[in-house]
Order: structure tokens, then sequence, then C-alpha cells
């Protein structure tokens, strides 16, 4: 069954899929790319093509979503990580995913006056396009060579489409900024969640401290220096961006124009006075 780690872009994501990787997928607590990559994104385009599915074709794709699913869960029994930035909705009248494939997700949503800067930075976007981007209400994800395109929404409709497992109890919502600055608390909330999903484990709490430790942003900001981290993105001249760009140095407070904040904060006003973000 899959657990999705499921997030806007840019908010967090391969912070948490890192601290889980380094947990359930190494010996000694240490984070490795390698290990990373073990928490892969849905919708691929090799998860498909074992299906006979055309991935050039954007109906089929989305018709096969849950078929897709369906083939990673055959294995019985294993419990299985995976990114996505899709919302939890319904498109060309097929549904992204359903409860016999979904064992839980985790949400994490981070402040989008400081997501627009990031979005702006790995999109090779001006602050205002990325502004545009976050409240464009009928986003998709653009298509890659790797992965396939999703439907996103605006920052609040991805935010909102996912407490639709608050009922089931399969949905847990971290915020990026307590991950960071609480680390440790969060995290214990997380394997919470995780152990009432029926995920078997015993919690380490030696190997969880080494794992915190090894996390921090500017640690995996130098690892990223010394290795290639395959998930960074090009700059339009074709030169390989920093993936782990500002992290926590991301203030919108010191960084974002007041034209961009006052239309990011009427838009989304109701879902920051939510998070506490307003």
């Amino acid at each position: 069954m899959i657990i999705w780690l499921a997030s806007y872009p840019k908010s967090g994501n391969t912070l948490l899929r890192s601290i889980l990787a380094s947990y359930f997928y190494s010996n000694d607590g240490l984070l490795k790319f390698e290990n990373l990559y073990k928490i892969t994104q849905f919708p691929l385009s090799e998860q498909f093509m074992s299906l006979g599915v055309d991935i050039d074709n954007d109906r089929e794709v989305f018709k096969n979503f849950i078929n897709a699913q369906k083939l990673i869960n055959q294995e019985k029994g294993k419990i299985r990580f995976f990114k996505t930035h899709s919302s939890l909705c319904r498109v060309y009248d097929y549904n992204f995913t359903d409860l016999n494939n979904t064992l839980g997700a985790i949400y994490i949503v981070r402040d989008p006056r400081n997501v627009v800067t990031s979005v702006a930075h790995h999109y090779n976007l001006s602050v205002d396009e990325a502004t545009e981007t976050m409240i464009d209400k009928n986003r998709f994800m653009q298509k890659t060579t790797k992965n396939l395109r999703v439907f996103i929404g605006s920052w609040n409709f991805s935010y909102n489409s996912w407490k639709n497992l608050k009922d089931q109890k399969k949905y847990l919502l971290i915020k990026y900024e307590d991950l960071v600055t609480k680390k440790k608390t969060v995290l214990l909330k997380v394997f919470k969640f995780l152990g009432s999903l029926g995920m078997k484990f015993d919690l380490d709490m030696i190997k969880l401290n080494k794992v915190i430790k090894n996390t921090e942003f500017e640690k995996m900001k130098i690892k990223e220096q010394n290795e290639i981290f395959f998930e960074a993105v090009a700059d339009k001249e074709g030169k390989r961006k920093n993936f782990f760009n500002l992290g926590p140095k991301n203030d919108w407070r010191r960084l974002l124009d007041e034209k961009n904040r006052d239309k990011l904060e009427q838009n989304f006003k109701k879902e920051m006075i939510e998070l506490g973000y307003l």
C-alpha cells in the first residue's frame, strides 16, 4: 500500500523524504542520495509504460493512475512511500487514487510567501510569474522526460484537496517551518501516524537523532555541492542550479515585494489564517 508524501512544489517534500529515507533505508542514519531516490515520485513514465499506456496522451495517463497504483501494490503487505505534487482530485473524470491503494498521506505545507521565491528559482520564473502560477486554479504540472503530468491547481486547492482523507484518519498535516525548527517534535508525530496506519517498526531514538543531525539544511547543501543531485534542474543557460538554495533563509519579509505579497495574502487569506501564517 502507498503512503503519499504530498505537497505543493517547493514546500519541503524533499526534506521529509530525506529524513524518512535516512531512517528506514540506512543502517547508520546518514543521508545518502541513493537512499533518498528510493522514495520516488508518482506518476513516472516507467510506471505506465509497463501497462502499455500511451504516456503522451493525458487522458489515458489519468485514466490509468489507479491501475498503475494497483501494479505498485501487487506485493501484498508491502508499504511504500511515494512523493507527489498532484492534488487529490478528479480530472478527466478519473480519480488520482482511492482507498484501495492509499494507506495514508502526509501533506507538507509551507507559507506561500516563501514558496513563491523557491518556485521562481526552481522553474526559472520571475516572482510575478511564480505568483500567477500559484494562484492559477487550472494549473497542471508539466510533463518531463521522467515525470508525467498531474493536476496541481492553486496553492490553496492543493492544500485543501488532501484534507479529504482526514475523516478516514489517513491524513497528517505538517508545516515545513515546524519541520525545520521543531524537527524532533514533528517527526515523533510522523512516526506515531505511520504506526497508526499499521506500519511495523521499533522507533530507535539514537538513530533518529542521527537522522535529525544529518538532514540539517546546511549539511544537505554541502552534500549537493560535493555530489551530483539528480533532482536539481538547469537554468536557462543549461547550467545546473542548486536544489538546496536558501532553505530557512528564504524569508519573504526580506525577499518578497509588496505587490506579490499582497496578491498571495488576498488569494489565500482563509487558508493562511487557518495555518497561522496570517
